[in-house]
């Protein structure tokens, strides 16, 4: 986020980071991570009605404390009232306090370091786990015959959650085999997508964010979509194209994934 109130950095160069709050600065920083619920798209607070702040290697939401007599944790918002306070949370971890919500998912380790996994909304829930899309499409990217990865969840009619889909941008003779061995190794279960899709480009916007509206409504109906669509279907070693027959055993429920 740019116009937030929180800043770190990675003065140590440490691979993969975006920055650190050592424990020793911890008083004097503003930031935190707290649990966030992908699913219904708000913060996670307890019993006693306060949020919770998230344990190393655990994604949660990156807030800053607003300080009205700190100027550098200070946050002006916009000319819109209302746009405003969707930015700033209440009441989070004692009453009258303020936060800004900076719309990133982060994960710290233990040494203080935090980690981008994804923005809020491109995060998606699958087997009672959040999907990191940032994070699925830089493993997919490491495979050799990928150029480009779009990763976004669609639903599956009868399951809980969305399943992982990525539009792929790839060299000729791409082996399907290899990327399914790739994808398996590089990622858990949960985050390894059920679909793949394989476009001639990947549509952006001007700001080079991937366009997911238009690929999570046309999902991985083979009537909607143009491009070469595969399946990981159970017990295969492969990706599996995904004809209409196929695609009507899913709806139909004679695959179980």
């Amino acid at each position: 986020s740019t116009e937030g109130n929180i800043s770190m950095m990675n003065y140590t160069g440490k691979v993969g980071a975006v920055g650190r709050i050592p424990p020793y600065l911890k008083s004097s920083s503003n930031g935190e991570l707290i649990r966030y619920d992908v699913e219904n798209d708000r913060e996670v607070r307890g019993p006693d009605g306060f949020a919770i702040r998230t344990k190393p290697g655990e994604i949660g939401e990156l807030i800053g404390e607003i300080r009205s007599d700190e100027p550098r944790f200070s946050y002006d918002g916009y000319e819109s009232r209302e746009a405003t306070e969707k930015k700033i949370l209440h009441d989070v971890f004692r009453k009258g306090d303020r936060w800004f919500r900076t719309g990133d998912l982060l994960w710290r380790d233990k040494d203080g370091y935090f980690y981008f996994a994804d923005r809020i909304g491109d995060t998606f829930r699958w087997k009672a786990e959040n999907v990191a899309t940032n994070e699925v499409a830089d493993a997919i990217s490491r495979f050799d015959g990928v150029e480009q990865a779009n990763v976004y969840g669609v639903p599956i009619p009868g399951y809980d959650g969305k399943a992982g889909m990525a539009s792929l941008v790839v060299k000729p003779g791409l082996d399907l085999k290899a990327l399914h061995k790739h994808i398996h190794t590089a990622l858990p279960p949960y985050a390894r997508p059920l679909f793949l899709r394989m476009s001639q480009e990947t549509d952006t916007t001007g700001t080079f964010k991937y366009k997911k509206t238009d690929l999570v409504k046309q999902g991985f109906d083979p009537s909607l979509v143009k491009d070469r669509l595969f399946v990981d279907l159970p017990g295969t070693d492969t990706y599996t194209p995904l004809t209409k027959a196929v695609y009507e055993k899913i709806l139909g429920g004679e695959y179980r994934f």
